[in-house]
């Protein structure tokens, strides 16, 4: 006999419940402590279940990148069809919430059993306790649920660590509700004819590509058809920008990501844009006179944290000069 039947035999008779199952249908046998152990992993709202560990936001960030980006992007963004993990903050109204640890879910439980049951993709339960609490650490700093990217998440602090949304969710008391309670359906005044009144529709398909070109010629362009600047650096700046648009949009009904919109970022004041919340870093650069000139901008474009330690920008920087020219350059068209 091959091992999967023993296997099976092993869990059915568990499931069912347990010895007496395996009396009752004369399969398999009670699990042992051990077996029932190795499935016996979540974890609870107020931690319990947690193993012993810690793990820090900068420790996160390069598990992080090693085990999720491929998936998940560098900053939390999501890659082709894969979840967005970071941001979402105010979307939960819209037509397209974006459901994160910063804006849908409601304990750190959850993400943290997780990772630790399911992640990476293909190797679950591959990472040790230090990793997931390092990971758990960095997608909190993604989601400004902590601001300092030397925090450490550990087995010690996590209850203390709550997320914006565990209001938003109440215990299910439809058992207790009047009108689940009732036990007679209504019958009488019933329509005719049923109407189909709306749709569903997908919000996220592939950008129509006609559609694309119209939006950069009139990034490069103004009402007078003059060029702002040489369109060939526009294009180029637009083809860097890919790197940015994960976390930042520009143009007609752009709005607050993972970073903030960039619509006037070329002259303007560091920190300035109206409803995004920003690292305190970048906060009080801002209080302090700090203006996006084409220097500044060249400097924090080329070593955002040397430039400005301690924001929250994680990318690493742009290398070369001719692409910091360029994204500059694409910038300076959105007004």
């Amino acid at each position: 006999m091959s091992k999967f039947p023993k296997v099976l035999f092993v869990l059915t008779a568990t499931v069912l419940g347990s010895a007496a199952a395996a009396d009752t249908l004369g399969l398999g046998r009670e699990a042992t402590p051990d077996e029932v152990a190795a499935w016996d992993i979540d974890i609870r709202p107020d931690g319990a279940g947690l193993p012993v560990g810690s793990g820090s936001v900068l420790d996160g960030e390069e598990v992080f990148a090693e085990q999720c980006a491929a998936c998940h992007g560098d900053f939390g963004e999501g890659v082709d069809r894969w979840p967005v993990l970071a941001g979402g903050q105010g979307t939960l109204e819209s037509e397209d919430p974006v459901k994160t640890i910063g804006s849908y879910w409601p304990y750190l439980s959850t993400a943290w059993d997780y990772i630790h049951r399911a992640m990476p993709f293909g190797e679950a339960q591959s990472l040790s306790p230090d990793e997931v609490y390092a990971i758990t650490a960095y997608l909190l700093y993604m989601n400004d649920v902590v601001d300092d990217d030397e925090f450490v998440l550990s087995n010690e602090n996590f209850a203390d660590t709550r997320l914006p949304n565990e209001d938003g969710f109440f215990m299910d008391d439809r058992d207790a509700s009047p009108i689940m309670a009732s036990a007679d359906a209504c019958m009488t005044d019933c329509k005719d004819s049923v109407e189909i009144t709306m749709r569903a529709r997908v919000l996220d398909v592939t950008p129509d590509q006609d559609g694309a070109e119209e939006m950069t010629e009139a990034a490069v362009t103004e009402e007078s058809a003059e060029p702002v600047v040489d369109p060939a650096l526009i294009a180029a700046g637009e083809q860097v920008f890919k790197q940015c648009k994960a976390c930042h949009q520009v143009g007609e009904g752009a709005k607050n990501r993972v970073g903030p919109i960039l619509n006037g970022i070329v002259g303007g004041a560091a920190g300035a844009v109206e409803g995004f919340r920003y690292s305190k870093a970048m906060a009080e650069a801002g209080e302090g006179g700090l203006v996006w000139d084409h220097e500044a901008l060249a400097g924090y474009l080329a070593d955002p944290r040397g430039y400005l330690p301690k924001n929250k920008m994680t990318f690493r920087g742009l290398k070369k000069a001719e692409d910091i020219d360029a994204v500059i350059a694409y910038l300076a068209s959105f007004e």
